[in-house]
């Protein structure tokens, strides 16, 4: 019936034969079903055409400067290396003498470091003055905001407000003072921000810093994108899910839950329960020996589509876990993710 009601002219439309036998030709070739296939075919169109356009790069990277954050281990680390490959003049950002030494030895002379503590705006200052003079008049074609830090993280009662700072600097305030300052040189190339954030950007599923910060990245990326694409400036959000890295290190994990733990007082400690500890300790082994993934390319890879799509995305979802588990679950009602988080994290022993 609905079908006909589109294919149906009216009466007082006066249409030549020719008119009515194409019309009539189309719904007796598709039949009931006709606007299902018109439909698919478009969707089909849509994908083909999405694909071509994702796949599309800019020309000729051998000009193009890019900087990279966080470059002593992990992700940062591996993206160096491979946007040197790939041609790309690499300015590493790294936090140690070690870190930058063994980069350099990995790398060809086409990348050079320099030290740089996203917490302090002196360090950020003085790095963007060594690019600005590394860069001349071509500006920078990419800066990615990679440097991070994850502790202290476990429940929001056992921490203090310098718990939360420490990592607020870092991956807040780390950010927003890097790209603000290096805004002039990418604003010149008209340039790529890409920033580093996480699938616990989009659902909050633990206490301390890291989630809330996260959620800054991913709103200041928004604003960001929405006020300076006039300017031919790409923003892009990464969202990694749970990787091997030193952000997920078990050992080192375990030692800040135990710091805040002995931190407690003896009533805190007393309504959780002796056990409590124990138990969210097995419980983050068995999330990180049963999500977090080795291959850091899954990351880096869309770090690298992000600097040289002629067409980037405004997000990209790293990892099986991004995709399937987290990503789905930030859509969900928030009764319905809480109500999910009580069945998994331990209870504490005089809960109500």
């Amino acid at each position: 019936m609905f079908d006909r009601m589109f294919f149906q002219q009216p009466d007082n439309q006066k249409h030549t034969p020719e008119t009515k036998m194409d019309t009539q030709f189309i719904y007796d070739l598709l039949g009931e079903n006709a606007w299902y296939y018109i439909a698919a075919t478009f969707a089909v169109l849509w994908i083909l055409v999405w694909l071509y356009r994702d796949s599309l790069e800019i020309e000729d990277f051998s000009d193009k400067y890019v900087f990279v954050t966080g470059c002593d281990t992990g992700f940062g680390n591996l993206l160096c290396k491979n946007l040197d490959r790939r041609g790309f003049h690499v300015l590493a950002g790294c936090l140690t003498e070690k870190g930058a030494d063994d980069l350099k030895r990995a790398t060809s002379p086409r990348l050079k470091t320099v030290p740089l503590n996203v917490t302090s705006l002196d360090s950020i200052q003085k790095a963007m003055e060594w690019t600005k003079k590394e860069v001349g008049d071509k500006g920078l074609w990419g800066i990615v905001n990679n440097a991070g830090r994850s502790l202290p993280m476990g429940p929001s009662e056992w921490m203090r407000v310098e718990d939360y700072h420490s990592t607020l600097k870092v991956n807040m305030d780390g950010v927003i003072g890097m790209t603000t300052t290096f805004l002039p040189l990418i604003k010149k190339a008209r340039g790529r921000i890409v920033n580093v954030a996480s699938v616990l950007g989009r659902v909050g599923a633990n206490g301390g810093g890291y989630c809330i910060s996260k959620f800054a990245v991913e709103c200041f990326s928004d604003c960001l994108r929405r006020d300076i694409h006039y300017f031919g400036i790409k923003v892009c959000i990464i969202e990694p899910g749970f990787f091997k890295t030193a952000v997920t290190n078990l050992d080192s994990l375990e030692s800040e839950l135990h710091r805040l733990w002995n931190q407690l007082s003896p009533e805190v400690k007393a309504s959780y329960g002796e056990k409590y500890l124990d138990k969210f300790i097995k419980l983050q082994r068995l999330i990180m020996t049963v999500i977090c993934d080795s291959d850091l390319t899954k990351v880096t890879s869309c770090m690298e589509h992000a600097l040289t799509a002629a067409h980037p995305r405004a997000r990209y979802s790293a990892g099986w876990d991004a995709k399937l588990l987290w990503i789905p679950i930030s859509y969900l009602p928030s009764c319905m993710v809480d109500f999910a988080l009580k069945l998994v994290l331990p209870r504490p022993s005089k809960s109500v």
